[in-house]
This record gives C-alpha cells, sequence and structure tokens, in this order.
C-alpha cells in the first residue's frame, strides 16, 4: 500500500468523533428546541417522535443508492458529499423558524447525510486484513467518546445560550470533519473491477444471495431494535429509581456514559480478540453478555446498582458492532463492500426507526423492566441463532463472489 492505514484511521477517528460530538451536542434536545423556539406546546412528544423518525427513515431508504456511488466513485467522495451536505444541514437548523421546516430538513438530511457509514467504509476496505478487526474496533469507539464528552457539552451550550446556538456548534464541528477528510484522507485509486455501477434493485440480487451478509444485516437491525428500545426509556426509569426530577437528567446522562466508557475501553480489545480467535465468536460473546446483562438488570433498584450493571453490559455489547462489520468487511468482495455497509446502515436505520416505537407502546402495556427481559431474550435469540448451521454468518465467500462478479 503506497499510504499509511494508521494515519488514515487517525484521521478518520477524529472525524467521526467531530461528526457524532455534533449530534450528541443538539439533537438529544430537540424536544427543547421545538418547544421553546419553535413554540409547539401541543402533541410535543408526537412532533419529536415524528422528527427523529423521518431522518432514520430517509436514510434507511437511500443508503444503497449512496453505496452503489460509492463503490464506482470511490468511499471518500462519499464521504466529502455526506460531510459538507450534513454540516448545512446543521446551519439549517439554526434559521427554521416553524417544525414544518424543520421537518423538511431532517428529511434532507436522512437523504445526504452518511459521512460515518462512508467512513467505516473505508476503514474496512483499505485496511490490512490482519489489523481490520483492531481498526474497526478503535473506528467504533469514536462514537463511544462522543457520547460521553458531547450531552455535557450540549448541556452547558443550551442552559446558557440556548438550544437553537448548539445547532450552529454542530455545523461548525462536521465543518471541520469535512475539511480535515478532504485535506489528509488518502483513498487508492479504485481497481477497474470496482470502477462500475449497478442498479440497487442488482445490488438487492447480489446481497440476498449472499447468505453470510444477509445473517449480519438481520443482527444489526434486531440489535439496533433492541438498542433503541431501551435507550428512550432509561430516564424515565431513572425516576422510577428514585431520582429527583430535577436531578434525572443528569443522572440518566451519567449512566448513558457509562455505557460510552465501557465502549471505549472494551471496542479495540475486543476487535483484537476478533482478529485471533474469529469475528463469529467474539459476536457470540457479545451477544450472550448483553443479553444476560439486560436479564439481570431487572434485579437492581438503585442507581448505583443499575448504573454499574449498565458498565458491565457496555463491556460485552461493545463487541457486537465492532464484530459485525469486521465480518461484513471480510465476506463481501472489495468491489461491493460499500454498497454492503450500506445496506448496514439501512439494517440499523431500521432498526434505529422501530425500537423506540415499539419501545414507547410497550412502556405503556408493561413495567419497564419487563422490557429489559424482552430486549435480552431478543440478543440471546440472536446469540443462539449463530450456532444454528442454517443461520450460522460463517459460510464460505465464494458463492457470494461469483454472484458479484
Amino acid at each position: 500500500m503506497d499510504f499509511s492505514w494508521k494515519r488514515n484511521l487517525f484521521i478518520l477517528w477524529v472525524g467521526c468523533f467531530l461528526v457524532s460530538m455534533a449530534y450528541s451536542v443538539s439533537i438529544p434536545f430537540m424536544s427543547i428546541f421545538l418547544q421553546d423556539d419553535l413554540g409547539v406546546d401541543n402533541h410535543l412528544e408526537a412532533w419529536t417522535g415524528v422528527i427523529f423518525a423521518i431522518t432514520f427513515l430517509a436514510g434507511a431508504l437511500i443508503a444503497p443508492f449512496w453505496g452503489s456511488l460509492a463503490d464506482k466513485y470511490g468511499r471518500k467522495p462519499m464521504m466529502l458529499r455526506a460531510g459538507i451536505c450534513l454540516s448545512a444541514c446543521y446551519f439549517l437548523y439554526y434559521v427554521v423558524s416553524n417544525p414544518y421546516e424543520l421537518i423538511a430538513v431532517r428529511i434532507v438530511e436522512g437523504l445526504l447525510a452518511g459521512y460515518i457509514p462512508s467512513a467505516v467504509a473505508m476503514v474496512a476496505t483499505n485496511t490490512p486484513e490482519k489489523h481490520l478487526g483492531y481498526a474497526l474496533g478503535t473506528i467504533s469507539t469514536a462514537s463511544a467518546a462522543a457520547t460521553i464528552i458531547g450531552p455535557l457539552l450540549g448541556g452547558v451550550v443550551s442552559h446558557y445560550v440556548g438550544p437553537r446556538d448548539t445547532f450552529m456548534l454542530s455545523g461548525c464541528m462536521v465543518f471541520v470533519a469535512f475539511v480535515i477528510a478532504l485535506l489528509w484522507v488518502k483513498e487508492p485509486s479504485l481497481k477497474k473491477s470496482e470502477a462500475k455501477r449497478s442498479s440497487v434493485f442488482q445490488d438487492f440480487k447480489v446481497a440476498a444471495a449472499n447468505r453470510t451478509l444477509m445473517g449480519a444485516l438481520l443482527i444489526v437491525f434486531i440489535t439496533s431494535t433492541s438498542i433503541m428500545i431501551i435507550e428512550p426509556l432509561l430516564t424515565i426509569y431513572v425516576l422510577k429509581l428514585g431520582s429527583s426530577q430535577s436531578s434525572a437528567s443528569l443522572h440518566a446522562g451519567i449512566i448513558f456514559s457509562a455505557v460510552g466508557f465501557a465502549t471505549l475501553i472494551a471496542a479495540p480489545r475486543w476487535g483484537r480478540l476478533g482478529t485471533r480467535i474469529g469475528y463469529e465468536k467474539v459476536l457470540f460473546i457479545g451477544l450472550i453478555g448483553g443479553g444476560v446483562g439486560n436479564l439481570l438488570q431487572i434485579l437492581f433498584h438503585d442507581l448505583v446498582g443499575f448504573g454499574s450493571l449498565r458498565f458491565a453490559y457496555g463491556l460485552f455489547f461493545a463487541a457486537v458492532f465492532p464484530a459485525l462489520n469486521a465480518f461484513i468487511a471480510k465476506n463481501t468482495d472489495p468491489d461491493f463492500r460499500s454498497r454492503a455497509f450500506s445496506l448496514n446502515q439501512s439494517a440499523n436505520q431500521m432498526g434505529l426507526l422501530l425500537g423506540p416505537l415499539i419501545g414507547g407502546v410497550a412502556a405503556t402495556q408493561i413495567p419497564i423492566p419487563i422490557v429489559f427481559v424482552i430486549t435480552g431474550i431478543m440478543l440471546l435469540a440472536v446469540a443462539a441463532l449463530l450456532k444454528m448451521p442454517r443461520f450460522s454468518i460463517s459460510k464460505n465467500r465464494s458463492a457470494a463472489k461469483e454472484t458479484s462478479i
């Protein structure tokens, strides 16, 4: 290779950290922005739900198209396109004057963003095979680190200068991520075999013929759904565990950060272990740990115990997405890899869309601890599927390779 994959990894990590920070600084305060700046008093929860969901839906539908372009024109151009468009969307958030304009910008963001999936696809494509697990584990810590710092910074800015100004700060962060990618990220020239473009329908046919890829996408969808079933309920659960109304946001933030800290510590180590023992084994361990961690949460009825268990859950669950990303990279051909990661993004976005809807409905019908049990069972069921020969994602690549040529 005529470039340093380590240098690329460092620059992409910084870019992903800034983009994740931009999200953490501003988007969690969207409901406050709707109420305080845009005057939404009636049905605030419904407006917030729609505004969150519409971006995930748009992103899930468009991702395969951008993946197809990336495999023809390169991953870096797609990352730059996503960076500048996302930055522009944050600046548009700053100037919107009513919730309908906000929904329009959220749709545009969903259609045009995708910086982090493009960065992950670049790492997966241009990192030497023996370092792939470490690199994907490392890049996943960028979002974890941002999750720890971003809400705190966003809370301070929102409190002292208002939620609208957090969008200006986010736009600047993403623009910096765009600039460093433009100047310093290197991508080898595409081979002739890579420089081709297929239709989205053809891409789905190729993906459907690759059982390994389809199994991984199913796991991505289920795990993303399980995460988002719980996350919107955590602050409510913190109140039920005895936190005062005034301290609920602080305590919930600490518990969210506990998972981020755990991911930051564990993800690179899981990546290295996956290189040695196999990514499916690491994925299995992560799913078992995450499932058991969710089940055990029903036994803890104080904030300290609950926060400690969430940290332990994070140590295991940190294995899941880096292992899945590495598995997708190793079981798809380079000329199809960006499209595979775009399908991965679509599966993830659909989970992000569906999870809060399930969690919200479930929490109105059953106690929140039972919701934890359900998500734990979901993760354990996926782990069990990995051990069934029909659903194992350790199939050979030859059939998928022949289909994609």
